[in-house]
């Protein structure tokens, strides 16, 4: 194992804390992954960036999918996983989600999740799109991703377990021979510690979420910025796939030029019965495939996208004005809630909605137990690539691939035992080697993938964006080379830096695929080439900050213990 060398610019660590085990995150992949460690005896440190209750779970509406309903089987749900990853998924990866997942559900119950129930005590499920049988249990109606955050968080709360808050993680710690030996953080002036510090461990879970705050509009919060895919791949780490954007369809769109954070129309109310029309009530989907408005994710955001090119159109209208109030009040009560906020009542109008960017289907490559090709670097849930989604994340699988491989990453921790002596941290170099952005390139960085690398996407387009990402980049480098000076060290400028590196990965990987698969539109490839291209884009970062680039021979990945092939250069 090499590792780059390159690190954030950051001040030295002025503080540290030793543990078995650190997780960095709080969603339901990071709370569950700490839960197990902790309750393995491990000495378990978890941190997060924002409250620990503010990570990307709590945002989840529509459910978490298991088959758990009468008639319902693992096999089937293998299925409509498959079929929705457009050939890319890993079959094995699948079985072990969809085998496991049940069990680890009722484990989440057993740990205090509530999810809603019928009036004979068993659970309430409904169907999202892709899926052909009623398997996604949810809570408070569509507040599903909030109760499983309240359950873990009382949890974690309850055991007492060590934990740092407002804390934005810089990069992996390694020792001499390549292993994990910790990370290095920035508390941002609350909490136990202020300023940088280091949490001193053998073992380290990512558990950071995604990356949606790389395009202008998404339904992620600010804090999903990349930072553990920018840091995995700073340590070395490979990372895969991350092409594949998932664009939510049925987005509440609130203009042309809203950007940040959008509110999510939730799967389970085409799932319940709305249907998509256009500005003239019509059911454009009708037709397109046969679950129509519960096609896929991907094939229903290009349904939308086809329907807004044909006719001008800004947005397209969901509506589910004959579900009545009763059922909006008591089934979708925060969705009911932010569309009134908005000056919009779904009870008697059409909810105007666009795609807008939602999911990262790769991330960082692991294997089965979670492991990275760094030793002692784990990573789960939307930060993971894992090969359960392929080209295209089946709906409600996201919640539950977190829940199963959290707790596949902590039985392989624990099976394996802790070194016999801490791992000594390699010292940071005394001149910073990778220089930072300014705070305002985010801004930069996110108009320039929305144009050119959005659900739309073209050799032109790409290119153009590729080459506009290459001159911040190399910009902040020849300031540092010539003068000495970058931007200075903070959440802002760090928080840029890492939006930039994973916007360049996603855009070479983009650009390299040339075909259209899964929520990977190249609208001049606009064909699916399996002879070509049924295989993955790995990406590492070399020691001079260029990309290494390279594609597996199947659709299978290598062992995260192998070394990587021969790369090609970007």
């Amino acid at each position: 194992m090499t590792t780059t060398g390159i690190r954030l610019h950051a001040p030295a660590a002025g503080w540290s804390i030793a543990a078995d085990v650190v997780v960095v995150g709080s969603g339901v992949a990071g709370l569950t992954a700490a839960l197990r460690c902790e309750a393995a005896g491990l000495r378990t440190v978890v941190v997060t960036k924002a409250r620990l209750d503010d990570g990307s779970t709590r945002w989840a509406q529509g459910g978490i999918a298991a088959a758990l309903g009468e008639g319902d089987t693992p096999e089937q749900h293998l299925d409509d996983t498959l079929v929705a990853g457009a050939g890319l998924c890993d079959e094995e990866a699948v079985r072990l989600l969809v085998t496991e997942g049940p069990a680890a559900v009722r484990r989440l119950i057993e740990t205090g999740a509530r999810f809603d129930e019928s009036a004979q005590g068993e659970l309430e499920l409904t169907r999202e799109g892709g899926h052909h049988r009623r398997r996604i249990a949810h809570a408070g109606g569509d507040a599903t991703g909030a109760e499983i955050s309240r359950a873990l968080v009382e949890a974690v709360r309850a055991r007492g377990m060590r934990t740092v808050e407002n804390a934005l993680v810089l990069d992996l710690l390694t020792d001499a021979e390549g292993r994990t030996a910790g990370v290095t953080l920035h508390v941002m002036g609350e909490g136990q510690h202020d300023g940088v510090g280091a949490v001193h461990a053998p073992a380290v879970v990512l558990a950071t979420g995604g990356m949606g705050q790389v395009f202008s509009a998404t339904t992620n919060p600010s804090v999903s910025t990349g930072d553990g895919v920018a840091l995995a791949l700073r340590a070395g780490a490979e990372v895969s796939d991350l092409e594949f954007v998932q664009f939510h369809p049925t987005v509440l769109f609130l203009g042309p030029d809203a950007e940040g954070q959008q509110p999510l129309v939730s799967e389970a109310v085409r799932g319940e019965g709305a249907h998509l029309i256009d500005a003239d009530g019509v059911r454009f989907m009708a037709g397109q495939h046969e679950l129509a408005e519960l096609a896929p994710r991907d094939i229903v955001a290009k349904g939308i996208m086809r329907r807004m090119q044909e006719q001008d159109a800004e947005h397209m209208f969901l509506d589910a004005r004959h579900f009545g109030a009763e059922m909006w009040e008591h089934r979708f009560p925060t969705i009911l809630a932010a569309c009134r906020a908005h000056g919009i009542d779904p009870v008697t109008a059409p909810v105007p909605v666009a795609p807008a960017a939602h999911y990262a289907s790769g991330g960082v490559r692991t294997d089965s137990h979670g492991r990275t090709t760094v030793p002692g670097l784990y990573a789960c849930g939307e930060v993971a690539c894992t090969g359960v989604h392929g080209a295209n994340r089946l709906a409600s699988n996201s919640l539950l691939e977190g829940l199963v491989y959290a707790e596949r990453i902590a039985a392989d921790i624990a099976a394996k035992g802790l070194p016999a002596r801490v791992p000594q941290p390699v010292p940071h170099p005394e001149i910073p080697e990778h220089p930072l952005q300014t705070a305002e390139a985010r801004f930069a960085i996110q108009r320039i993938m929305t144009g050119g690398a959005g659900v739309l996407r073209s050799a032109g387009s790409l290119t153009k964006a590729a080459d506009q990402l290459q001159r911040l980049h190399t910009d902040a480098r020849e300031a540092l080379a010539e003068n000495g000076k970058t931007a200075e060290a903070g959440v802002d400028t760090w928080e840029a830096t890492n939006l930039l590196c994973v916007a360049r990965v996603l855009v070479a990987a983009a650009l390299l695929r040339e075909e259209t698969r899964g929520c990977h539109w190249r609208e001049d490839r606009p064909e699916r080439d399996d002879s070509a291209w049924r295989r993955h884009i790995v990406v590492t970062l070399n020691p001079d900050r260029t990309l290494a680039v390279h594609t597996t021979d199947t659709t299978d990945f290598p062992p995260t213990t192998f070394p990587p092939q021969a790369p090609q250069e970007q």
